[in-house]
């Protein structure tokens, strides 16, 4: 994402920042903090749903209605497995097309309400589900995360626990093999 930021702001271009959760600001404020426009934080939460995802697509749609922005992307980590996330960047607004079919009479079909209608009520969806997706990989990847450092730890206090053993042990021995000696 640091590139990236980097990017727009070498291009002239206007980048502003919308962060959720209190880990990206924290690591953001300090290089970008003149950048960041809203942040939204869901501390206290013990589960991430789907309407939290509905909240920060409401607020992206609001900001790219009333003309704040032109393209807007998220920047998350995809969960592959416990030890492994991937950095992503998506673009949502406007959504990427991945095949451009131009309208023939094979793919041409009529809808029931009008196609602006729908479309009125399912881009913000998509956003919303694009957003929840990114929210729940960034869950993943954090909680695989944290089971790698507790394993971690926990190999290691085993390690440091097998050590103090074996020099209590020996400067309990000293201390008999001392006293035998004085006995002697």
């Amino acid at each position: 994402a640091k590139s990236y930021f980097e990017k727009i702001i070498q291009e002239g271009k206007t980048l502003k920042i919308f962060t959720v959760g209190s880990k990206g600001d924290d690591q953001l404020k300090r290089a970008y903090g003149s950048y960041i426009v809203e942040k939204i934080n869901f501390k206290g939460l013990n589960k991430i749903s789907y309407n939290e995802a509905e909240k920060v697509g409401n607020i992206i749609i609001k900001m790219f209605n009333e003309s704040k922005f032109d393209i807007c992307k998220i920047f998350y980590n995809q969960f592959k497995n416990v030890m492994t996330q991937i950095p992503q960047e998506q673009q949502i607004i406007p959504i990427e097309s991945k095949n451009n079919e131009k309208k023939s009479p094979e793919n041409y079909y009529e809808f029931e309400p009008e196609e602006d209608e729908i479309l009125e009520d399912l881009l913000p969806r998509n956003i919303s589900t694009q957003i929840f997706k990114a929210l729940l990989e960034n869950g993943a990847s954090e909680q695989g995360s944290r089971m790698t450092a507790m394993d971690s730890a926990t190999r290691n206090a085993g390690e440091l626990v097998d050590k103090l053993t074996i020099t209590y042990n020996r400067s309990r021995q000293a201390v008999i093999t001392k006293e035998l000696i004085e006995i002697i």
